[in-house]
């Protein structure tokens, strides 16, 4: 049995899968695919939509250019992307927009008087280096702002500690295709 043909089977037949994987995930994407895989809204795919910019909507934005952001970066907390800054894109929830009343506590987030879930902030990332906290405790959501927070991990970097971010800084409303 000779072993070179049958690595160079091997060999094609990965390249070919390789290429075909490579082939689909770019027409996915193209298509208005995303996948999340951080814990800062549910895990899974999700579909690009024109739907409105509107309070509970999932979102794909680019970070903020708040020194918060900066620091997350020099971190590792943020991937490197296409967003100014060389950002990656972030996947959250508006949890506040135009009028709302924001609180923003030791014990967590309140919109309008209620406490948003899982909104306590972290004071110490897991390394023990102290996190940001967004300076104003009380304000209002402006016409041109939203507050993106996640609402299923009390660990995700988000509002709390960067504050709400401009309209403008959206890309587009995602949609959940399949989540787990």
């Amino acid at each position: 049995m000779k072993i070179k043909p049958i690595l160079r089977k091997i060999t094609i037949v990965t390249a070919i899968t390789g290429l075909a994987a490579t082939t689909l995930g770019l027409m996915f994407y193209v298509a208005g695919g995303r996948v999340n895989t951080t814990r800062s809204i549910p895990v899974g795919l999700y579909w690009t939509s024109s739907k409105p910019v509107e309070k509970g909507a999932y979102v794909l934005l680019c970070p903020p250019p708040v020194e918060a952001i900066a620091e997350a970066k020099r971190r590792g907390y943020l991937t490197t992307g296409f967003c100014p800054g060389k950002l990656g894109y972030m996947m959250k929830k508006i949890l506040a927009a135009k009028e709302d009343s924001v609180a923003i506590t030791n014990e967590g987030v309140t919109v309008n008087g209620a406490m948003l879930p899982l909104s306590g902030p972290m004071v110490m990332d897991k390394y023990g280096r102290p996190l940001p906290r967004y300076q104003h405790t009380k304000f209002v959501i402006s016409d041109n702002e939203v507050l993106v927070m996640s609402d299923v991990n009390g660990k995700s970097f988000d509002g709390r500690y960067f504050g709400p971010i401009l309209r403008s800084q959206i890309q587009t409303v995602i949609v959940p295709v399949i989540t787990w």
